[in-house]
């Protein structure tokens, strides 16, 4: 019987990226690396993971696992199933809960679109970067069928969303390209954008007009138009919006309008997070 490969993500978190690495992560407790890194697979995974998988993903001796797996159960980090199976457990539901209500991006959010007219029906969403990854804080998802569902707490490579082409656009020459000098995320459509060349056009497009286009390099058929938040902490993004559409709903003049009216959402959160009112739509 074949092996089972688990339906991961093409980037791995930091923590898998450290423990496979030849220049392993420095620190004094590699048992607590090891245990984010088993974690990391358990989460990324869509069905419940067996021992041999979660040995086989992450290098970590069988042996090791055991116990390790056991104390993750016990502290309700891991739920173990009938047939053996992991997923993840409740207890981390306390910490995701707890990292929201210290997020007062998150609320503002909610604010400025509950407060808005536009986009009210459609997807909206809100992410921050993360290394080459954006990690989405909050989402509504509308009632059109998009073929994807967004979810907190969900990972995507930057260079195929909108929010992550809006977020890059603002870092400082280089850094984007240094965040994507190692292996290039896989494409996750056959418009995902291929080389750093080809997304600098793209960031030079947000920056010249003001918000991002992800036409099908996320989801086949689907269209978003992103834009991103600043505070008062300088020129760096600290976080993205999007709403999502069906491409065949969006002919170029139309997808003009959204852009512009998620550039002003946008704006409405940067100034209640403290960035200048009209600041950030000279960036």
């Amino acid at each position: 019987m074949p092996k089972r490969k688990l339906d991961l993500p093409a980037n791995v978190s930091p923590t898998a990226a450290a423990v496979h690495s030849d220049e392993p992560m420095k620190t004094t407790a590699p048992a607590v690396v090891r245990a984010v890194h088993v974690l990391d697979v358990i989460a990324a995974a869509s069905e419940p993971v067996a021992l041999a998988d979660l040995a086989r993903e992450t290098g970590v001796p069988k042996s090791t696992l055991h116990g390790l797996c056991d104390t993750l159960v016990k502290l309700r980090l891991v739920k173990r199933h009938a047939n053996g199976g992991m997923t993840m457990g409740s207890y981390v539901m306390g910490w995701a809960n707890a990292f929201l209500s210290q997020t007062n991006i998150t609320e503002e959010f909610r604010a400025v679109w509950e407060a808005s007219r536009a986009f009210s029906e459609e997807t909206v969403t809100l992410s921050v970067l993360d290394g080459a990854e954006v990690i989405y804080l909050a989402c509504h998802n509308g009632n059109r069928p998009l073929g994807v569902t967004f979810r907190i707490g969900m990972r995507l490579p930057a260079p195929y969303t909108a929010t992550g082409k809006a977020m890059l656009s603002t870092l400082p020459p280089g850094e984007a390209a240094d965040l994507l000098a190692g292996a290039w995320p896989a494409p996750l459509t056959r418009a995902s954008v291929g080389t750093y060349p080809a997304l600098a056009e793209e960031m030079a497009q947000v920056r010249r007009d003001g918000y991002s286009i992800d036409n099908g390099q996320m989801r086949e058929g689907m269209i978003c138009f992103g834009a991103p938040v600043f505070d008062a902490s300088g020129e760096r993004a600290v976080a993205g919006l999007a709403v999502s559409f069906l491409t065949n709903e969006i002919d170029a003049q139309t997808g003009q309008r959204i852009g512009r009216q998620m550039r002003e959402l946008a704006d409405q959160l940067s100034v209640r997070l403290g960035a200048p009112a009209g600041a950030t739509s000279r960036r």
